[in-house]
């Protein structure tokens, strides 16, 4: 899969204790990769999917605010690709405490892209953003990486913010004496759900409490549209960004949005209809709203489809099919992700795709 390239490749996965993070490090160690994972340990007494999941991957838990210690990890490690996931992503907890988000997602960022120019085994840097960068005026149709970035909530705006420091690193120091060129992508994604998902206040963590518990989840914008998708559909597309940046590809150090087809962008009340056709047990309610949060939200994934041939493997039913029986059945986090994990490898090449093959 996509071209070899992360066999035997060292790989600095930072975030790997998350969500995304740990299905990343799975999928990274599958392909060959030596991984080395720099995260916060997953929050005391909350369940966790990297503890489920026990792989054995060589990691470090530390804060990327800490920019002595982030350096010198990147130094020991000495890979020729970083993956940066690492961040505060949940736009109630930065209302909460909108300076830890601002400190972590910017300067944190900013404190490991200014690492991996001095590192001069780095060639090539995936920050992963969000959709939420763009400056949202509800409009009825995508979001282009041309159009204006911004954002409402602290999370959105330092996810913008975070967007122009991966921008201003790569055009000042693309360039770099006596090593490779220091080649730099961001992602945006749509919102993502599958297995593993146990933060608070996210649609199906929240979901899988309530059930757990007998109760009914109460959501606060039952309406609100957004773009849905499985996590193993944006992996798939960092991977391939990832890919093209380490075969020398400076086009595709840029902005890139990671969304799923316009059929799949859908109202938070339609994917809880959907998962419980798969998922009996859920029952909701709406609640009154806490905050602002942005009405409609969709994305125009077709440049990434068109230029580095990137599409969706699975469509919304079956990401929500999937996402119901891994919480059903995920009492073992490996025994669930892993088969999830081959079955949407299997349907990328029966779809025909090319990173898979």
């Amino acid at each position: 899969m996509f071209g070899d390239s992360y066999r035997n490749r060292n790989v600095f996965l930072t975030g790997h204790t998350g969500f995304k993070g740990s299905w990343l490090a799975l999928w990274l160690q599958r392909l060959g990769a030596r991984v080395e994972g720099y995260a916060l340990p997953p929050a005391e007494g909350e369940r966790s999917h990297w503890q489920q999941l026990q792989l054995p991957v060589a990691h470090c838990l530390a804060d990327i605010r800490d920019a002595a210690r982030l350096r010198a990890e990147l130094e020991r490690a000495a890979p020729e690709i970083v993956f940066h996931l690492a961040a505060q992503s949940l736009v109630l907890e930065s209302y909460a405490d909108p300076l830890t988000t601002w400190h972590t997602n910017v300067l944190g960022t900013a404190n490991l892209l200014e690492a991996c120019r001095h590192v001069p085994s780095v060639r090539a840097v995936v920050v992963v953003t969000t959709d939420k960068c763009y400056q949202n005026r509800e409009w009825c149709w995508g979001y282009r990486e041309t159009d204006t970035l911004g954002g409402h909530d602290p999370y959105s705006a330092s996810k913008a913010a975070t967007e122009l420091v991966a921008a201003s690193y790569r055009a000042s120091f693309a360039e770099r004496s006596g090593a490779a060129a220091l080649l730099i992508a961001t992602a945006r994604a749509g919102n993502v759900i599958g297995g593993g998902d146990w933060a608070k206040d996210r649609l199906i963590p929240d979901v899988a409490r309530a059930v757990a518990r007998g109760e009914t989840v109460e959501i606060r914008n039952p309406q609100a549209i957004r773009p849905w998708q499985h996590v193993l559909e944006p992996l798939a597309a960092y991977l391939l960004i990832g890919q093209q940046l380490l075969a020398g590809n400076a086009a595709a150090a840029s902005a890139w949005n990671v969304g799923p087809d316009e059929r799949d962008t859908a109202s938070v009340a339609e994917v809880l209809d959907g998962l419980r056709a798969h998922w009996p047990e859920v029952a909701w309610r709406q609640v009154g709203a806490h905050a602002h949060e942005t009405r409609a939200l969709r994305l125009d994934a077709s440049r990434l489809r068109t230029e580095l041939g990137w599409q969706p493997v699975w469509p919304l039913v079956r990401a929500l099919q999937e996402t119901a029986a891994w919480y059903r059945h995920g009492d073992d986090g490996y025994k669930q992700t892993a088969p999830q994990l081959e079955s949407y490898l299997a349907d990328a090449r029966t779809a025909g795709l090319a990173w898979a093959a």
